[in-house]
């Protein structure tokens, strides 16, 4: 069971906050979690934390000075005057738990970030079911190409950093928001990017109108002088933007009535070109380095809120232009020894699936084949009929498809991996069941030839079967 949110909101923690010093980071080794210790530090506090295991992040953290612990130990946070914690921590962690018998500040990441937000002047929070990583990835090439040194906090590794944020200066803020659990509802946008609505976290979320009053919610944190940058291609985008108590800023590929929109598109490479219009006026061209005319709709939003706050149009061209994506998002790992390409992706859910598939048909030359690990029973077992149709639609060869990653979950829906790929071959494409990540890198691999791509797919840990494949990598 994930332990809750707090909210005591920017207000509550300085008041928590004021005239201390000392913070520890339960959990600090994770993916964002690093960052705000590290930006903490640099606050004044100063700052230590626990994980279970070494890894280059803590490595990071401790080249910066922050002590590290591998053994959870109550003696750790004696001198704590609070703890900030992940939610994917267990209530049982003695750190946490002495804390919280002792009446020691317990502040959740989500929360603790909204605070750490307030202090930049301009903060751009980007939302979405899917591209919320690759369109603050995006964003971040854009503001640094721009000079205006952005600190930047994402959800994957960026290229230009090799980690997922990037610590500048005090104007811009550019942040992926999470709506899981309603984390984002503690953040502190002034501008809010919506790139889509759709069903997913069923876990959580009862019901698609549940989520959209959420994303609703989250376009209202930016108050009456903020702005919701919306997809007008998204229903249900449009079916809030009635409700906002903002003002929108409206993109698009389809409706050229759109504050921004897209004109003759070229998808010839896999590689999109596109114009910018705003206003119904060109008033930029963007050739992409990333396959996929999905990311044509990223890369409107990312322009859009850029320009909405005073980002030159050519140099947001520019900086698409010069974005070569993050990790995990279509990532070349390696060419192998038969020569097949090897790439891998994050994409979980059947909408991002679809497009991701597409995106990598349009740039492979020869066969394609997926390794695909579903993440968690809840989302399989919702969204199965989609996940069928995203596979047995695409572009695809064969797909193979490893265990469902639990993560939070215990199996009280009875679905399992071998279900998906019967239902994929019933619907005529090649699908099968791999045993285990060793299995599904030999049959891929032995299968691939030069030309071919071998697509290693899922947000669990599936990515090990694209470091079993590198292994043998020959070039």
């Amino acid at each position: 069971m994930a332990l809750p949110n707090t909210h005591f909101g920017p207000f509550g923690i300085e008041t928590i906050l004021r005239n201390k010093h000392n913070l520890f980071f339960a959990g600090i080794g994770g993916v964002s979690m690093n960052s705000l210790a590290i930006l903490a530090q640099k606050r004044g506090f100063s700052v230590s934390g626990y994980d279970r295991a070494p890894s280059a992040i803590t490595a990071r953290l401790e080249s910066c000075g922050i002590p590290v612990y591998y053994e959870a130990d109550a003696a750790h946070v004696k001198d704590a005057d609070a703890l900030v914690y992940t939610v994917a921590m267990p209530e049982t962690n003695p750190e946490y738990a002495w804390a919280r018998e002792r009446g020691i500040p317990l502040i959740s990441r989500a929360d603790f970030l909204g605070w750490l937000m307030t202090g930049y002047k301009r903060r751009i929070g980007v939302s979405g079911t899917h591209g919320k990583s690759t369109t603050t990835g995006m964003l971040s090439k854009i503001l640094t190409c721009a000079g205006v040194d952005p600190t930047v906090l994402n959800g994957a590794p960026l290229r230009e950093t090799g980690t997922v944020d990037r610590i500048g200066a005090h104007d811009f803020f550019a942040f992926e928001a999470c709506e899981y659990m309603d984390s984002f509802l503690d953040f502190q946008p002034t501008l809010a990017v919506i790139l889509n609505i759709e069903l997913d976290h069923v876990d959580y979320f009862p019901s698609i109108e549940a989520i959209r009053a959420s994303f609703l919610k989250f376009a209202g944190l930016t108050g009456p002088d903020g702005i919701a940058v919306l997809n007008l291609d998204d229903e249900n985008c449009r079916l809030i933007q009635r409700d906002l108590p903002c003002r929108a800023v409206t993109f698009s590929r389809l409706d050229p009535g759109a504050d921004y929109s897209s004109a003759n598109e070229d998808l010839s490479t896999g590689y999109p070109a596109f114009d910018i219009r705003r206003n119904g006026e060109t008033i930029a061209r963007a050739q992409l380095r990333i396959p996929g005319e999905h990311n044509i709709s990223n890369a409107l939003a990312a322009f859009a809120a850029s320009v909405e706050y005073g980002i030159d149009p050519d140099a947001a061209a520019e900086g698409l232009s010069a974005y070569e994506g993050i990790a995990r998002r279509m990532e070349k790992l390696c060419v192998t020894k038969r020569g097949a390409e090897v790439y891998s992706d994050y994409a979980h859910h059947p909408t991002e699936i679809a497009a991701t598939l597409k995106g990598a048909r349009a740039v492979c030359r020869g066969k394609l084949r997926v390794v695909f690990q579903p993440h968690t029973y809840s989302r399989t077992a919702e969204l199965f009929d989609g996940f069928v149709s995203a596979f047995a639609e695409s572009g695809a060869d064969e797909v193979l498809f490893c265990d469902i990653y639990a993560a939070r979950e215990t199996n009280t829906y009875g679905v399992s991996s071998a279900q998906l790929a019967d239902a994929v071959t019933e619907r005529g494409k090649p699908a099968s069941f791999a045993p285990s990540f060793e299995e599904a890198a030999r049959i891929a691999d032995e299968a691939s030839r030069e030309g071919d791509m071998i697509l290693v797919m899922g947000a669990g840990d599936v990515e090990k079967v694209g470091v079993l494949l590198k292994e043998h990598c020959a070039r």
